[in-house]
């Protein structure tokens, strides 16, 4: 009776184990970041920034890689106004930098006027 029981539950464990790796792998992809690209920084451990906490950018940038480092981090170059922080930083703190539309188009119309009746 106790064998089948632990038999059962050491299988059920398995089970959720391998269920758990599986969502993990689908929504937690390897960041690639390469030479070159252009990245925001967190502001998490930014402790010079003015203004209340919870008004600030959650991300400053963009920021061009410098240097790839392992995995694990990455170096950037940073503008003056950050030039006082260390240069290096986690994958976990950076994400990549996807221009807007506005950037990519400057001479596009944002807001048409709609036409006079």
């Amino acid at each position: 009776m106790w064998r089948g029981a632990c038999d059962t539950a050491s299988k059920c464990i398995a089970e959720a184990k391998e269920y758990n790796k599986q969502r993990w792998e689908k929504s937690h992809m390897e960041p690639d970041f390469e030479e070159g690209d252009q990245v925001l920084v967190s502001t998490l451990n930014f402790n010079n920034l003015k203004g209340p906490k919870r008004m600030r950018d959650s991300f400053v940038g963009p920021f061009t890689i410098i240097k790839v480092i392992g995995k694990d981090a990455v170096e950037v170059k940073l503008t003056e106004d950050f030039s006082r922080k260390h240069p290096v930083f986690p994958v976990s703190l950076v994400k990549p930098y996807f221009q807007t539309e506005e950037d990519k188009f400057p001479s596009r119309k944002n807001n048409p006027t709609p036409p006079e009746v």
